[in-house]
């Protein structure tokens, strides 16, 4: 047993179902945070409140639900990247990630959306979208710098508009003492041309507009971007189908109109007629109470041009045309072309600001930097004023004429322009699909029920005839066949071209340009049909014919043998004889004869005689010699190679039936 001081030290023995030792008392607790606030404590840091924390009675912290965003106009350009649209939405980037990544979507900070997926992600917080274009908002950001004090006056451009050999161009020819009309396949027009003509201290852009009935998109960009049209009305003609459109498409752009009543030198010229016909279409003439202006003009001997450009003045002074020069340049393209040796070259219409050298633009999906420009003489400018038609050099592509042209920042422009072609580029992988076909076998197919669709590729000398065909051609599909433009381009054919065609079963047609040399043996290994013209109505007859079967018959040569000179012969009253040897194929009596020297075809003829020794034979096989004439040709020589070949006429049909058992082998 223990002394009493160590039993006194010793624990004393627990009870049944009691712990040996007691529980240490609780200590204090760490105020929660909403009282630690109360208390004065300052907050660094929001704090997240644990389940459980706290001990027993402590209710937790109720967290305010966040307040709804106010509603927030933005205006969205296509292409925006995640970037630019959450700093029109005033949210994190990463906000706007996470909402995509909740929607399957994966994309990085710098990555362009389309049009509705920003749409859809800016509504998400509350955003009021309105899309436009990077032209418009460049507009719309000028327009709102702009005061009445930036205002200048400038020129007006009136475009010339009216039936087809009126004489639109003989009159812009007259007033700019130019001869133009003297170049234009078939004697119309077919291009959009702007040209400058000073009056005193004043000056005046006229844009000449194509008259053929194809040319109804292209006269209709010359009246959106005119301020003032002149309707030309052959005074011996009177009004016609296309001079009806014009007054439509001057209508409706807005624009007043002054009616140029030409040729009324020619005897049968009948003025009055013309303007009792349009005041019955709503042009009354001045002189007779209306409001519009008529004058009667001469081109061919140059009368009345003053008056008529001295009415056009006033009617601008009325108008009171004001553009704001300093400003960033923008207009329309009116037309463009590949120009071998400069590249791309598109001819533009400055409407507002002044377009300078070096000078960064976009145009539809074409990026490009101000290289050179020229005016309507071919004479280099350095500065385009408003009011002022230019060809501009340094574009990297052919734009669409009637493109919005606009200068803006280099990396935005490039930005846009890369997100709008890869746009181009899956709508024509889309596109390209079929099976090769030619217009030869376009009617023996049509028979048998086989052709459904006929693809078509385009290549035109300028943007505005492309522009002409792509709309045209389309309407000249049928319940049996469909015409289908798959692509539509400036330049000579090319390879490219080729291979579009050969991968979609197309044939390509060819306007005021020829294919080069590797694009034509291309098209012969791949089979492509190539068919070239100069003037739109061949166009459009040849597609019309092919459809109805009336294509005309076609010439295939046929190698038949060749012979080799190795003498001649002077024999009088038949002329020269040459003496050959058969080194291939036959020489048959009834065939044609080549005259080959170097290479080169000296004559074609027939045969005149066939001889095997004194016999008269009518062919004669390789390995054998044989005395032959060629009618009218006496010139034949030793070393002569003298190819015989037969030509047979066949129908469009047949040759259809020839090629396609040729494709079949």
């Amino acid at each position: 047993m223990l002394p009493p001081p160590f039993s006194e030290k010793m624990p004393s023995k627990a009870e049944p179902g009691k712990p040996l030792y007691a529980r240490k008392p609780q200590q204090r607790q760490r105020p929660m945070a909403d009282k630690r606030e109360m208390e004065g404590e300052r907050k660094l840091h929001p704090t997240r409140q644990r389940p459980g924390a706290g001990g027993r009675g402590v209710a937790a912290a109720a967290v305010a639900p966040p307040e709804p965003r106010a509603p927030r106009d933005i205006t969205l350009t296509e292409g925006i990247t995640i970037r630019e649209l959450a700093e029109k939405l005033d949210v994190r980037a990463k906000d706007l990630l996470k909402t995509l990544l909740d929607r399957g979507v994966f994309a990085s900070i710098n990555q362009a959306l389309d049009v509705q997926t920003a749409t859809d992600l800016a509504q998400s917080f509350n955003g009021v979208v309105s899309v436009v274009s990077l032209e418009e908002e460049m507009v719309l950001e000028v327009a709102k710098e702009e005061t009445k004090e930036n205002l200048k006056p400038r020129p007006p451009v009136v475009t010339v508009m009216g039936h087809v050999d009126h004489g639109k161009t003989s009159l812009l020819d007259a007033i700019r003492k130019e001869d133009v009309a003297a170049g234009e396949a078939g004697g119309i027009t077919q291009h959009i041309g702007a040209y400058k003509v000073q009056v005193g201290e004043k000056s005046v852009v006229f844009v000449d507009t194509p008259g053929h009935e194809a040319f109804t998109r292209m006269r209709a960009r010359g009246a959106k971007v005119t301020d003032i049209v002149v309707l030309v009305v052959a005074a011996d003609d009177g009004v016609m189908p296309q001079t009806r459109e014009a007054i439509d498409h001057a209508k409706a752009a807005n624009v007043p109109i002054i009616v140029a009543i030409n040729k009324i030198d020619k005897p049968e010229a009948q003025p009055e007629r013309v303007k009792r016909q349009l005041s019955d279409l709503g042009l009354m003439p001045a002189e007779w109470g209306g409001e519009t202006e008529f004058v009667e003009v001469s081109a061919k001997q140059k009368k009345n041009l003053d008056k008529l450009l001295e009415i056009i003045l006033l009617v601008a002074d009325l108008r009171e045309l004001k553009a704001n020069p300093d400003a960033p340049a923008s207009g329309t393209v009116l037309e463009s072309r590949v120009d071998k040796g400069r590249g791309p070259v598109a001819t533009v219409l400055v409407q507002n600001g002044t377009l300078n050298n070096s000078d960064f633009f976009i145009v539809g999906s074409v990026f490009g930097k101000v290289r050179a420009m020229f005016d309507d003489h071919g004479r280099p400018v350095k500065i385009a004023p408003p009011s002022t038609p230019v060809e501009v050099l340094g574009l990297q592509g052919v734009p669409e004429a009637g493109d919005h042209f606009q200068v803006t920042d280099e990396a935005k422009a490039r930005h846009v322009v890369e997100f709008r072609q890869s746009k181009q580029r899956d709508a024509a992988l889309r596109a390209s699909a079929g099976s090769r076909i030619t217009l030869d076998q376009l009617h023996e197919q049509l028979k048998a029920g086989e052709v459904k669709e006929l693809p078509i590729v385009i290549k035109a000398d300028v943007q505005g005839s492309a522009e002409v065909l792509e709309e045209m051609l389309p309407r000249l599909s049928t319940d049996q066949v469909k015409l289908k433009i798959i692509s539509a381009g400036v330049g000579t054919v090319t390879e490219n071209d080729i291979l579009l065609a050969s991968a979609s079963g197309a044939i390509v047609i060819a306007f005021g340009v020829r294919p080069d040399r590797k694009a034509q043996d291309l098209a012969q290994q791949e089979k492509v049909d190539i068919r070239t013209h100069n003037i739109i109505y061949e166009v459009s007859d040849e597609i019309k014919k092919a459809m109805e079967g009336l294509l005309e018959p076609v010439f295939q040569e046929t190698y038949v043998g060749r012979a080799e000179v190795r003498n001649t012969f002077r024999i009088k009253g038949s002329g020269t004889v040459a003496g050959c040897y058969v080194q291939d194929g036959v020489i048959k009596r009834d065939s044609q004869i080549r005259v080959m020297r170097d290479g080169a075809v000296v004559y074609t003829s027939k045969l005149s005689s066939l001889k095997r020794f004194k016999d008269d034979v009518s062919e004669v096989r390789t390995g054998f010699e044989c005395g032959l004439g060629i009618a009218n040709f006496n010139d034949v020589k030793v070393g002569d190679i003298l190819e015989c070949f037969q030509v047979t006429k066949l129908s469009a049909a047949e040759a259809a039936a020839q090629g396609s058992s040729a494709a079949r082998k």
